[in-house]
C-alpha cells in the first residue's frame, strides 16, 4: 500500500499502474468531503513523486462511483465571503489539475452513480471507461448553483458546446449509451467486465498505443472556435434555456454565460472565470433555498427509513372505490411492483378506474419510460372486483370512496371483516379526522390515513396522518408502502385538514378577502404567478374543485372557526351556488375547453364577473405589494402554528410538505424558510401592519419571542436554532 487514508487509498498493482480508490469509512456511498479533498490531495501528491509509477486507475469501492459534493457542507461554505469562496473552489481546482497533468496515463473505472464532482474528476481523466449500468451528470443547476470544479470547462471541450450546454443547463443524468454516444466517455462494458477493460485500455495507453497526452490536450485549450461561431453557439441557447428555466432560477443561463466568457481561455484562467460565477451563485437566496430543500428531503428519506424495523411487508394491496383517484393509486402501486385489487360497487366504475391506468401505463410507453411488456405486467398487477373474495391475503387497504364520513365509515368497517387480523386500513380522506373514523373500528390501532394528492401519478406527497389510536406499526408499513410507490411520505397528527390544506386554506381565505375587496381575480393569479406559484388561487381552485373546495373550507372553518370562518359569502361561495365547479364541469372562475390532448384549455369568461359581484362587500384599493402580504401572511402564520402545534415534528416536513403537496416555490424554500430569508423580526412587523383583518394575520405568541431572540427555523441564529 503505497498511501492509505479513510476515504482514499493508493495500491501497486502489475505493470506499474497504480490505483487509487475511493472508499469511505462508514458510510454507503462517496462523497467529496473536507476529508476526502484533503486526502485526494495528499494522494496526488505521492503520484506526484513516484517516478516508478506508469499509469494511474481511478476506482471506487462503492456500488456508486462519487455521488458529489457532501452537500451538508454547502450552505456554511457558502456563507465565506466571496474571496475565501472562490480561492476554496480554486484549491479544489488545483487538485483535479494536478491529477489531470500528471506525467503518465490516467482512466477512470465508472462503476455507478458518477455526479457532479463525481463527474468532473472523471472529466479530469485521460480516459473514461463506463459500466453499461451506471450513470453519470451535472446536477448542479438544480441546486441554484453550476459545476464549480471544472465541469462547465471540460465538458464542452471534449463533447461540445451544444450538448456540454443541455448536459449542464437541465442537470439530467445521462446513461451510458447517452454518455458514450456524445463521446463523455470512451467504453462502456456490462459491469463484471469494467475492470479488466479498465485495465486493459489504460495499459494499451501506457504501451503507447493509445496517444494519452493527446486525448488531454483539448481540455488545457480554449475552445477550438472561432468568435462568429461561439457567438452562434451560446447565443442560439440562451433563449431556449432562460423560457425554460423561468425567471426566478438564474443558474443555466449563468453556467452558459461562464462558459462562453470562458472560451477563449485556457484551463486556468478559464477555471478562474468558473469559480468567480461559481461564487456569484452560491450567494443567491436561491440557492440557498434549493440546497436547503435537498437537505429537507434527504432528512425525510431518512425519518421515514427508519420506520422500516416495525413495517409489515406489502406484498398485496386493495384500493376501494374506482374513481380517478383509486385508478390512480392502483396505477402507482401496480407500476411500481405491488399488485393491487381494486374494489367498487358497479362494473362500469371498475372499468373508469382501469382505463384511467390504462392510460397512464400508456403515456410511459409513449415517453420510453416504459416497454410495452412491462405496461402489460403492471396492468396484470391490477385485480378489478366487485366482491371481498380475495381480500383475505391483502396487507393493506386504502379507502378512497366519496368524501363523505358515514360513508367512509361505513365502508371501513365492512372491510375491516373481511382482512387479516393485521391487515391495515388507510383512508385517503383530505380533511376528515382519522380519530373520528377510526371510531366505527374493531381494530383502531390499525387504521390511519394515506392521503394522496390529485393527480396521484404526478404529485410527490402522501400524507400519512396518525389517529390517536394509530399504531406505530400501521405508520410505519403505510409510510413503507407509499415508499416503495416511488412517493415522498410525511406522517402527521390528526387535526382539521391535517398539514397541507390546514395551511392551503389561509391562503385562499386571503384571496377571498381581496375579491371580496373587489380585487380582480386575474390580476391575483398574475400577480402569484410572477411570485413563482405554478398557478395562481383562481385557477387552483378550479383545478381542485370549488364543491371540494367549499367542503373543506367548511371542515376547516368548524375546526377552527377563529381564523378560518368567513363573515360573509365569499367568491367560492358564489360560484358553487352557481354550479360553476372549475374543470370538473367547465366553467370556475374561468372556462375550460378539452385540446387536442385532452386536457384542459383556461380561457376568460367575462360571464363570471356577474355571479362574482354580490360577494364583493367592499371597494378597496390594494397594491401590488399588499396583495402578495395578504396572500402569503396567512399561509405562512398558519405554517408557523402547524410547527408550534406538532403537526409535524420539524420545519423540514412543513416546507417539504408545501412544496410536493400545493407547489410552494421551490426556489424560495418553503414557507418557514421564506420567514427565514425575510428574518422573523421583519416578517412579524409585517404581519402587524396587517393586524387589523384579523387572527389570519396575526403572529403566535411564540413566533414574537422567535423574533424578539433572533431566531430563525433554520441554521444558526443570535440565539438558539429553534
Amino acid at each position: 500500500m503505497i498511501y492509505a487514508g479513510k476515504a482514499i487509498t493508493l495500491q501497486a498493482l502489475e505493470g506499474d499502474i497504480v490505483e487509487l480508490k475511493f472508499d469511505l469509512e462508514g458510510v454507503s456511498v462517496n462523497k467529496f468531503s473536507r476529508l476526502v479533498l484533503e486526502e485526494l490531495r495528499q494522494a496526488v501528491d505521492v503520484l506526484k513523486s513516484e517516478a516508478s509509477i506508469k499509469g494511474v486507475l481511478l476506482t471506487s469501492g462503492k456500488d456508486m462511483f462519487i455521488v458529489g459534493a457532501d452537500i451538508t457542507e454547502f450552505l456554511d461554505a457558502f456563507k465565506l465571503p466571496d474571496e475565501e469562496l472562490k480561492a476554496s473552489n480554486l484549491a479544489v481546482n488545483a487538485i483535479f489539475s494536478d491529477l489531470e497533468d500528471l506525467s503518465i496515463p490516467t482512466l477512470v473505472a465508472i462503476n455507478g452513480m458518477a455526479l457532479g464532482g463525481g463527474f468532473e474528476i472523471c472529466l479530469t481523466c485521460d480516459f473514461r471507461v463506463m459500466a453499461s449500468t451506471a450513470k453519470v451528470g451535472l446536477p448542479e443547476t438544480k441546486l441554484g448553483i453550476y459545476p464549480g470544479w471544472g465541469g462547465t470547462v471540460r465538458l464542452p471541450r471534449l463533447i461540445g458546446v451544444d450538448n456540454a450546454v443541455e448536459w449542464i443547463a437541465s442537470g439530467k443524468e445521462k446513461n451510458a449509451d447517452e454518455a458514450l454516444k456524445m463521446a463523455a466517455v470512451d467504453v462502456v462494458v456490462v459491469p463484471e467486465l469494467l475492470r479488466e477493460a479498465a485495465l486493459d485500455l489504460l495499459s494499451r495507453a501506457i504501451s503507447g498505443e493509445f496517444d494519452y497526452r493527446a486525448r488531454r490536450q483539448p481540455k488545457l485549450e480554449k475552445l477550438k472556435l472561432n468568435q462568429i461561431e461561439q457567438m452562434m453557439a451560446f447565443e442560439s441557447c440562451k433563449g431556449f434555456v432562460a423560457a425554460q428555466a423561468g425567471p426566478h432560477y438564474p443558474a443555466p443561463l449563468e453556467a452558459i454565460k461562464t462558459m462562453q466568457k470562458a472560451a477563449g481561455f485556457g484551463r486556468e484562467k478559464a477555471l478562474e472565470v468558473e469559480a468567480a460565477g461559481f461564487v456569484k451563485l452560491a450567494k443567491t437566496s436561491v440557492a440557498e433555498s434549493l440546497v436547503g430543500l435537498f437537505l429537507n428531503d434527504q432528512e425525510l428519506k431518512k425519518k421515514a427509513k427508519k420506520l422500516d424495523s416495525l413495517a409489515h411487508e406489502v406484498k398485496l394491496a386493495a384500493v376501494l372505490g374506482a374513481g380517478i383517484m383509486g385508478g390512480g393509486i392502483a396505477y402507482q402501486s401496480a407500476a411500481k411492483g405491488t399488485p393491487i385489487l381494486l374494489k367498487d360497487l358497479r362494473e362500469e366504475a371498475l372499468q373508469l378506474g382501469l382505463s384511467e391506468a390504462a392510460k397512464l401505463l400508456d403515456k410511459r410507453v409513449e415517453k420510453g419510460r416504459m416497454t410495452s411488456a412491462q405496461m402489460a405486467e403492471a396492468l396484470n398487477g391490477i385485480r378489478p372486483t366487485l366482491s371481498y373474495g380475495d381480500f383475505g391475503t391483502v396487507d393493506i387497504v386504502v379507502e378512497a370512496v366519496v368524501e363523505n364520513p358515514k360513508v367512509k365509515q361505513a365502508v371501513l368497517a365492512e372491510v375491516e371483516i373481511k382482512v387479516k387480523d393485521d391487515t391495515i386500513l388507510a383512508s385517503n380522506t383530505s380533511t376528515i379526522s382519522i380519530t373520528h373514523l377510526a371510531k366505527a373500528l374493531k381494530r383502531p390501532e390499525n387504521f390511519c390515513g394515506m392521503h394522496f394528492f390529485n393527480p396521484v401519478h404526478m404529485m410527490p406527497l402522501v400524507e400519512v396522518i396518525r389517529g390517536e389510536k394509530s399504531s406505530d406499526a400501521a405508520i410505519a408499513t403505510t409510510v413503507a408502502y407509499a415508499r416503495k410507490m416511488g412517493k415522498n411520505p410525511i406522517v402527521v397528527n390528526d387535526c382539521p385538514g391535517f398539514l397541507v390544506n390546514r395551511i392551503l386554506f389561509p391562503y385562499f381565505g386571503g384571496f377571498a378577502r381581496l375579491v371580496g375587496s373587489g380585487i380582480d381575480f386575474i390580476r391575483i393569479d398574475r400577480l402569484m404567478e410572477r411570485f413563482g406559484w405554478p398557478m395562481g388561487p383562481a385557477y387552483l381552485l378550479d383545478v381542485v374543485g370549488i364543491d371540494t373546495a367549499v367542503h373543506a373550507r367548511n371542515v376547516m372553518a368548524q375546526g377552527f372557526p377563529e381564523r378560518m370562518q368567513e363573515e360573509q359569502p365569499s367568491a367560492i361561495d358564489a360560484l358553487y351556488e352557481a354550479n360553476r365547479l372549475g374543470q370538473k364541469n367547465g366553467k370556475g372562475f374561468y372556462a375550460y375547453t378539452l385540446d387536442k390532448g385532452g386536457k384542459p384549455k383556461k380561457a376568460l369568461d367575462e360571464s363570471v364577473n356577474a355571479v362574482l359581484a354580490p360577494v364583493i362587500h367592499e371597494a378597496r384599493e390594494w397594491s401590488d405589494e399588499d396583495i402578495v402580504n395578504l396572500m402569503l401572511l396567512p399561509l405562512c402564520l398558519e405554517a408557523v402554528r402547524c410547527l408550534e402545534e406538532g403537526v409535524v415534528e420539524t420545519a423540514a416536513e412543513v416546507d417539504m410538505g408545501l412544496v410536493y403537496g400545493i407547489g410552494f416555490p421551490p426556489f424560495r424554500g418553503g414557507a418557514l424558510r421564506y420567514i427565514d430569508s425575510i428574518g422573523t423580526a421583519d416578517f412579524v412587523a409585517l404581519a402587524d401592519r396587517y393586524a387589523e383583518l384579523g387572527p389570519l394575520y396575526q403572529p403566535t405568541a411564540k413566533l414574537r419571542e422567535m423574533a424578539a431572540k433572533g431566531q430563525r427555523f433554520y441554521g444558526q441564529s443570535s440565539e438558539n436554532q429553534i
